[in-house]
């Protein structure tokens, strides 16, 4: 189904808001429509006054510049050369972050904030999303001479996730995961870490719903990175606990949010018995099935287009199903703004950035206990969710 116009604006706002300035072709190649189509969102846009429009870019009104992006070596070229040029990165903060992420780019700009006014030097490193991908750019900076390392990465799998914990875990600077949390008892588990209390946040939603009265609910996720699988499992955890909830299930928000190379064994693409793509899901369908009058739904955009598909089935939001969505990137954008949960996700990065910078002022062979740091999610309510109208 091809996205609407408001949809796309939004999906650019959001993303220009939180990244900062962006090419024009990145935003084309991102959301998968034409660089003219996007010249022209990003003119409306701008006359708007929502964007401020370059050459060939889109910047935030409020636009204080961008980090310059190390971009990853060419295939066989040595770690810190591109071009046959130094990255630059000695004395400076390695930060490592999977492209277009938006959810993560805040956590970034977060770190950024903080790194800028102690002084430290920043170099960012934007990691493609093939598999693997981190390993070769933490090694080009540390081959620069980067002092310490904060990182966020993809982890689209758990095959992936474990993949990076051996070299991760022989990192020589200080090393500080951001919106990460390992496996308990892992080579990382002993690793400096700060992160959204995802747990905690499944919570706010489901007992969001269970006090308006809502006693059947479903989760549409997405099962592409670590937030996934723990919404996933908080879901199932959480629901079969709450006496309250006599129905619950966890369905994929949509086909492409399954992990790619490197899934886990067992966990396959979702495909039709003939082997092509899964039609969409039809959440009105399924919440007839299952008489379900909530529906949490991760992440945003995935819920602003079920949200979408729901009024063009007859199922109006909140009257006939209540909806909280999780991530707040754009959940407040959309035609029916989305109560949702909003990890705190630039203080997730500024947390980091503070514990990195305490790390590296600390004499060697000093370094103190690890600590492994949670910040809770909130939840913001727009008016998605009221009582159940039966």
């Amino acid at each position: 189904m091809r996205e609407p116009v408001e949809l796309r604006r939004q999906r650019i706002l959001a993303v220009v808001q939180s990244r900062g300035t962006v090419k024009v072709s990145a935003l084309a190649a991102e959301l998968e429509v034409s660089v003219v189509t996007v010249r022209r969102d990003v003119e409306e846009l701008t006359l708007a006054g929502k964007l401020r429009r370059g050459h060939g870019v889109a910047r935030p009104v409020d636009d204080i510049g961008e980090l310059p992006a190390v971009p990853a070596a060419r295939p066989g070229e040595p770690a810190g050369a591109s071009a046959g040029e130094p990255t630059g990165d000695g004395g400076a903060v390695a930060l490592v972050v999977p492209e277009r992420h938006s959810y993560l780019y805040e956590t970034l700009h977060g770190a950024r904030s903080v790194l800028e006014e102690s002084g430290m030097r920043i170099a960012l490193h934007i990691a493609p999303q093939s598999a693997g991908a981190e390993h070769p750019l933490v090694e080009r900076a540390l081959a620069s001479g980067a002092r310490g390392l904060l990182i966020a990465p993809r982890w689209r799998s758990a095959v992936s996730e474990e993949a990076d914990y051996g070299w991760l875990a022989d990192v020589k600077v200080p090393t500080v995961l951001m919106e990460r949390r390992p496996r308990p008892g892992s080579a990382l588990h002993a690793l400096d870490s700060v992160c959204s209390d995802h747990w905690y946040g499944v919570h706010l939603a489901v007992d969001h719903l269970v006090s308006l009265g809502h006693r059947r609910i479903v989760l549409a996720a997405r099962d592409d990175s670590p937030t996934a699988r723990t919404v996933r499992a908080a879901f199932a955890e959480i629901a079969s606990a709450r006496p309250e909830v006599e129905d619950w299930t966890v369905v994929l928000s949509t086909p492409n949010a399954v992990p790619g190379p490197g899934r886990a064994p067992g966990q396959t693409a979702v495909t039709t018995p003939a082997g092509a793509p899964a039609a969409p899901l039809d959440l009105a369908a399924l919440l007839r099935e299952r008489g379900a009058t909530g529906a949490v739904l991760h992440g945003d955009v995935d819920a602003l287009m079920l949200v979408q598909r729901l009024a063009e089935s007859g199922v109006r939001v909140p009257q006939d199903c209540s909806v909280v969505a999780y991530d707040d990137v754009v959940a407040a954008l959309g035609s029916t703004p989305l109560t949702a949960v909003s990890p705190p996700k630039a203080e997730i990065g500024r947390a980091a950035a503070e514990l990195l910078l305490h790390r590296l002022s600390r004499p060697v062979g000093d370094s103190g206990p690890v600590r492994r740091t949670e910040l809770l999610p909130t939840l913001k309510v727009r008016g998605s969710a009221q009582a159940p109208t039966d």
